[in-house]
């Protein structure tokens, strides 16, 4: 059975979030599947004809005569309800996916992916725009959805004991690495890496917003308790958005900074990341609440020997491949990085191992196993 589909794809911007990476991938893939018989993009209320320019830097629109102004003004309502009758008779003729959460009104049913709940488990990491988002619309999006996708089994889990689901109702499929994740050489990383003083097997590597669920200020005190051979070594890395910066946090990496044992890059361009996961020692992942944890897995793609908490869907993510830590016990912590840091034969067996479980995810299978879900659906 075929079916027409209609993808949202509000997340595409620029700099791509993990959601936003997560609807590229598909808007790339769902159309080339047989079972797809065509493929429209959605974004707030508007048809998008090509995603890819969603992804290019925004120009600035050219003023409108003012006549034209007038005009538009004068018949806004008319061509909004024109639009919303057309918009309906599409959303009746294809399945919708909201790949960020939500349906639009004038979707009567479809799927959604949710990829975790921090907006009701960690509300204080979250803006106060996007908690009224949830409030106004997450519960409707939730009673029209004929599927629920989820990027784990263990968020699966969560969200059906949260909102009281049929597990019939809920399906995990797992993201995956770019392929742009890969082992490389020294010689093909220099380059890039020296533009951030740092060279290959010379650092170690933390990406993650700075906000308390991923346990950063546990991590830079657990760093700072290491032997100084060892953190003069391979000094601390992070990377990602600021989050929340407590004062405290940011004294501490300041202290740090002066002491040469950890830098905060802030964000780094989309085209270094790969390099710079690629040119690490080990990779600290200590976030106690994901739905996925899409960084760890960069890091094996990576080669790179990872560390991440005992905690939400990681233990199931790495599979195995990574060494789980309690970042509370801090003293604990620091023992188990310095292992992962000088541990010759440990650190062989993790980039082995974790090879093989990246290698297990790919972006296609997210796709072919999300089409599967929409014939499903459309099937009844």
């Amino acid at each position: 059975m075929s079916v027409k589909v209609i993808l949202s794809v509000e997340a595409l911007e620029p700099r791509l979030s993990g959601i936003g990476r997560y609807s590229w991938e598909l808007a790339q893939r769902i159309g080339d599947a047989p079972e797809v018989d065509g493929v429209r993009f959605y974004r707030n209320g508007e048809w998008i004809a090509d995603p890819t320019k969603l992804l290019e830097e925004p120009v600035t629109p050219k003023q409108r005569h003012k006549v034209h102004r007038w005009l538009r003004k004068r018949t806004t309502g008319l061509r909004k309800w024109g639009r919303d009758m057309r918009d309906a008779a599409v959303m009746r003729s294809h399945l919708f996916h909201g790949p960020n959460y939500f349906l639009p009104a004038a979707a009567e049913g479809g799927v959604i992916t949710v990829h975790d709940l921090s907006v009701f488990r960690y509300p204080e990491t979250h803006p106060a725009a996007r908690l009224q988002q949830f409030e106004r619309n997450f519960a409707a999006s939730i009673a029209r959805a004929a599927h629920i996708i989820t990027d784990s089994a263990t968020t699966r889990d969560e969200v059906i004991d949260f909102l009281s689901l049929s597990p019939a109702q809920v399906t995990a499929v797992p993201l995956a690495a770019s392929p742009a994740f890969m082992p490389r050489d020294a010689a093909q990383l220099q380059p890039a890496l020296a533009r951030y003083d740092l060279a290959p097997q010379g650092y170690a590597l933390c990406v993650s917003t700075v906000e308390p669920r991923k346990r950063i200020p546990q991590l830079l005190q657990a760093w700072e308790m290491l032997p100084s051979s060892v953190r003069g070594r391979w000094p601390l890395m992070v990377t990602g958005g600021a989050g929340w910066l407590s004062d405290d946090v940011q004294a501490l990496m300041a202290r740090g900074a002066r002491e040469g044992w950890v830098r905060y890059l802030g964000f780094v361009p989309e085209e270094d990341l790969p390099l710079l996961y690629a040119g690490a020692a080990l990779f600290v992942y200590p976030s106690v609440y994901e739905g996925f944890g899409l960084p760890p897995v960069e890091a094996m793609a990576s080669g790179v020997p990872t560390v991440v908490a005992n905690a939400s869907c990681l233990p199931e993510v790495t599979g195995g491949a990574a060494m789980l830590v309690e970042p509370e016990d801090i003293d604990d912590f620091a023992h188990r990085l310095e292992r992962a840091l000088v541990d010759a034969e440990w650190r062989t067996r993790a980039r082995d191992a974790g090879l093989a479980v990246a290698g297990g995810y790919s972006w296609d299978r997210c796709a072919r196993e999300t089409v599967a879900l929409y014939g499903q659906v459309a099937g009844g």
